[in-house]
């Protein structure tokens, strides 16, 4: 699959599309329980809401804190990762022939907790691509207020079986 060369600032399209999770799983890699969207409330070309209520039966809260267990930043940032994942898969090969991989993240900010029991809305927004790199904007909103805010890069990077010689990714 040939990406384009050259520098890319993508126009949005007014079509819009609502995504369950079997629409998701056919997007994006990620399964449970790492899979931490519930809902794609609206794709256009480049921009995406989707929407998580997390549980306290979720495997990250368990010891982040016993007594007052709060959802981890790292967890909040994933969510605007995946969202981003999803709305890349609209610009990519199909899925099992090439993966999302974040390669940066930039200007994280947390301005509210989350907790189990809540329902945060993720919104991401395709910035600019160039060749296979994609540059993204998300937020994580809680009851209409920002909880978490990054920039991110992503790069789409072809599958290679486990245990190959080339299959050492970066973490």
């Amino acid at each position: 699959m040939a990406f384009d060369t050259g520098m890319n600032t993508p126009n949005d399209s007014t079509e819009t599309r609502h995504l369950g999770p079997q629409e998701i799983e056919a997007k994006i890699p990620h399964r449970a329980p790492m899979l931490l969207l519930d809902e794609v409330v609206e794709i256009t070309e480049n921009t995406l809401h989707a929407r998580k209520t997390f549980s306290a039966d979720e495997f990250f809260v368990q010891g982040h804190f016993p007594d007052y267990p709060l959802v981890p930043g790292v967890i909040q940032c994933e969510c605007c990762l995946q969202a981003g994942a999803i709305l890349l898969s609209e610009h990519t090969p199909a899925v099992g022939e090439f993966v999302p991989v974040a390669t940066r993240m930039d200007s994280v900010k947390f301005k509210n907790m989350v907790r189990p029991g809540d329902t945060v809305d993720i919104h991401v927004t395709l910035k600019e691509q160039l060749s296979n790199a994609f540059f993204l904007t998300g937020k994580m909103l809680l009851n209409g207020k920002v909880t978490t805010r990054l920039e991110f890069a992503c790069s789409i990077t072809q599958t290679q079986p486990a245990g190959s010689p080339d299959s050492d990714a970066k973490s």
